[in-house]
């Protein structure tokens, strides 16, 4: 490899820099509020190692769609020798935020940390185009808050009821005309009743002897798509000994807001969720949706400027366990039953902020092999994203269906028949590309409840 200052040379953007030198009266660089900090981008010193992991690069093929080339802008854009503007901001916005390359880096960059100040700095500084505005307007509005997107269900139910979905969907229109909306469309589950309201109460008491005394997080897409897993959860989690504490005023965990860079929202739904479970005794905070659970460890650094919740942060962050984190620590005391006569082979999907962002992996697979039966398998390139990325398959439709595409024919290859996905983004992203194909999805924690139940799976 060259020098790193000749790499360095040919991949800065000459055209950014000879526009700075044109125009000196011209600030468009960071602002001085939590830059990328220099000494994190020093630190990369520019191996390449990230490329062949990095599912945006791999897709686009461009340098400055790369963790590597996204570091050498942040380093410009420092210097004085780049803009922050609009043509590379969209380097920026490309990053699906999957942390591969955290995993990947032999160097220790903390990529993780620049890119996250980097975007909150181009939702302050980076002006959007309307169509854009619009789509992150209802995102951020909607997504975050369970009970706007709760009154969305009913005209939502209809709209399948009433086979309006299926003409939308044969006719494709909503693509042509609106991409943006035609990825949140195509994502749609399927409405169930159940979704309408939550069947959980405050207190759920421990099965046996009560070991722990733990908080369940119920997040929101999850709270409202994917209802079962929650309800399955608690049922797992009160069989192997456990308290079910759910506070009523939790509610977003700030996952979203957070990954695209929307900072007061985000801290303000960190702090609400805080206070929910301030008082409640609880040993442990569990969170059964990969997403969620990474930002939910990371209060501490989203809170560290405010005075009066630096420490609670600190304290929360110390208590949160993913369930399979938290079981696989604990033990399962329960006792397993088969899923179904023979052997049951599953192939478990990593999400990516379970992956890399919390470093889980073996924790999951150990206690899907507890079940008696069950045959694990595993796919080609199971620490790529699968596309989904919180919001990113509905802001980069075509990027993230390419690699929705790719994951799920490596999910296919591997013969399994079930897929087990720990994250409801995974979930609807892999749900969309297996449409037409006979495979079946669930959660690890539905199929723990199963086992422990004593109920067999449909024949698969």
């Amino acid at each position: 490899m060259q020098t790193s200052e000749k790499v360095t040379n040919d991949l800065r953007p000459a055209k950014e820099s000879n526009f700075l030198r044109q125009n000196p009266h011209i600030n468009p660089g960071f602002d001085a509020q939590n830059p990328p900090k220099q000494e994190l981008i020093d630190a990369c010193v520019h191996c390449g190692f990230c490329l062949s992991t990095c599912p945006s690069y791999r897709v686009i093929g461009k340098e400055m769609d790369s963790p590597r080339g996204r570091i050498y802008l942040m380093d410009g854009i420092n210097k004085g020798e780049a803009p922050l503007a609009e043509a590379t901001s969209q380097h920026f916005d490309s990053c699906l935020g999957c942390l591969a390359c955290v995993s990947t880096c032999p160097s220790g960059v903390q990529y993780d940390k620049l890119i996250s100040a980097t975007r909150h700095q181009v939702e302050r500084n980076i002006p959007r185009t309307w169509p854009d505005r619009l789509v992150r307007t209802l995102i951020f509005n909607l997504f975050p808050y369970p009970n706007r997107l709760r009154t969305l269900l009913a005209p939502l139910y209809l709209y399948q009821k009433l086979g309006l979905q299926k003409i939308v969907r044969s006719t494709g229109l909503l693509n042509k005309i609106f991409p943006r909306l035609g990825a949140m469309e195509a994502i749609l589950p399927q409405i169930n009743l159940s979704a309408f309201r939550d069947k959980l109460p405050d207190v759920i008491r421990a099965k046996e002897e009560k070991r722990y005394r733990v908080g369940v997080i119920l997040g929101c897409v999850q709270r409202l798509f994917f209802s079962p897993v929650n309800e399955a959860t608690v049922r797992v989690l009160t069989a192997n000994g456990c308290e079910v504490v759910i506070p009523k005023t939790q509610g977003c965990c700030a996952a979203l807001p957070e990954h695209q860079g929307q900072t007061a929202q985000a801290q303000a739904l960190a702090r609400q969720m805080i206070d929910s479970f301030a008082g409640t005794g609880v040993d442990y905070i569990i969170i059964n949706a990969a997403g969620c659970g990474h930002t939910l460890k990371e209060y501490g650094h989203m809170l560290a400027d405010d005075p009066n919740y630096r420490e609670k942060a600190k304290a929360f962050v110390s208590k949160v366990r993913d369930v399979q984190e938290f079981l696989a620590e604990v033990g399962l005391t329960a006792q397993l039953s088969p899923l179904q006569d023979g052997e049951l082979t599953i192939v478990y999907q990593d999400a990516c902020h379970l992956l890399h962002g919390q470093k889980i992996s073996v924790q999951p697979r150990q206690l899907l092999q507890q079940i008696p039966g069950v045959k694990l398998r595993e796919p080609l390139d199971a620490a790529l994203c699968c596309g989904s990325a919180g919001v990113y398959n509905m802001l980069q439709p075509e990027v993230a269906d390419e690699l929705g595409q790719q994951k799920v024919q490596n999910l296919l290859n591997t013969g399994a028949e079930l897929i087990a996905s720990a994250n409801p983004g995974c979930s609807l992203q892999i749900k969309k590309h297996l449409q037409g194909k006979e495979m079946t999805l669930m959660h690890p924690m539905e199929l723990l409840d199963y086992s422990i139940r004593g109920i067999k799976l449909p024949i698969l």
